[in-house]
């Protein structure tokens, strides 16, 4: 059976690091400070941001929201935007996506002062991370990696195939995986004879948002793997084919479940380890948008 990673042990200790080293940017005059942008009522946008304002507070972090209605034009989130930009006590600007359809996403996220852009998401963050010098790397790719070498997870010389290419994760995952030296696959939904490719893996990464796509004939014997989705299932015919007796009794309790790209009942008998969802890669995520938040305070000074 795989091992679990731990994410959400990980993240802990990733969070009191950052927490730390607020304690001694406040000694020095300097609260970290990091600005929320959210433009309409999408529940999974609202706990998604709760979590993270949640996680600055523990860690000594000054934090503020500003909430648009959904029908915000692009010049609307823009004006919200520059105001963060010019404020000296906001090191941190988050714009929580999606945006309303009507919002122009490349604008808004280019607006962003690259030396707030603690998503790491602006075009002159991006092509840092390409050259091998980062500012800020977007905080999903970055977890993975501090997951991976603090359980002790060999990347360099070994083949990592990346299920999915958006700019949030599958590109600059794959990045970061080449600059440690391992040799980089990504898969999309035109690759062919998909699990072929993926079977060849010692660690498979998925972030397609697909719920159970990762089966066991897609994985090699002994591969690391690796869940980045989040994918709510309210199906219960759905359910009973994802999960395990015990969660769909929870689920049952509840009448959702969330769950991964991965199919963890077949899989877990093939991967040598696999993170759970949840408690698996979000952790992680909220944790580096807390320690970005700090790096990019300490390098306001």
């Amino acid at each position: 059976m795989a091992a679990l990673l731990d994410g959400t042990a990980i993240a802990r200790a990733l969070r009191e690091e950052a927490a730390a080293d607020a304690a001694a940017l406040r000694d020095k005059g300097v609260v970290p400070g990091l600005g929320v942008v959210v433009a309409g009522d999408d529940p999974a946008s609202a706990v998604y941001v709760r979590n993270k304002t949640r996680a600055c507070s523990e860690a000594g972090l000054y934090h503020e929201t500003i909430t648009l209605p959904g029908d915000a034009a692009t010049e609307d989130v823009v004006r919200a935007v520059d105001g963060l930009n010019r404020r000296r006590d906001i090191h941190g600007i988050l714009v929580q996506l999606p945006l309303p359809s009507g919002v122009a996403t490349a604008v808004i996220l280019d607006r962003v002062s690259p030396l707030k852009d603690v998503d790491g998401l602006h075009a002159e963050n991006v092509g840092l991370l390409v050259q091998k010098r980062p500012r800020f790397v977007p905080c999903t790719p970055a977890g993975i990696m501090e997951m991976l070498k603090r359980s002790g997870i060999a990347v360099a010389g070994r083949r990592a195939v990346v299920l999915g290419r958006s700019d949030i994760v599958g590109k600059p995952m794959a990045l970061l995986l080449l600059h440690a030296d391992a040799t980089v696959t990504v898969c999309h939904s035109r690759t062919a004879d998909l699990s072929s490719v993926t079977r060849q893996a010692d660690i498979l990464i998925s972030a397609i948002g697909r719920p159970g796509f990762v089966r066991a004939e897609h994985v090699g014997r002994g591969a690391v793997v690796v869940d980045v989705g989040i994918n709510r299932v309210e199906s219960r015919a759905a359910a009973a084919e994802l999960l395990d007796a015990g969660r769909l009794r929870a689920f049952d309790a509840k009448g959702y479940a969330v769950v991964g790209d991965v199919h963890q009942p077949s899989v877990e008998g093939v991967a040598s380890a696999l993170t759970p969802v949840p408690g698996g890669v979000g952790p992680l995520t909220i944790a580096m948008l807390v320690q970005n938040t700090v790096r990019a305070a300490r390098l306001a000074l």
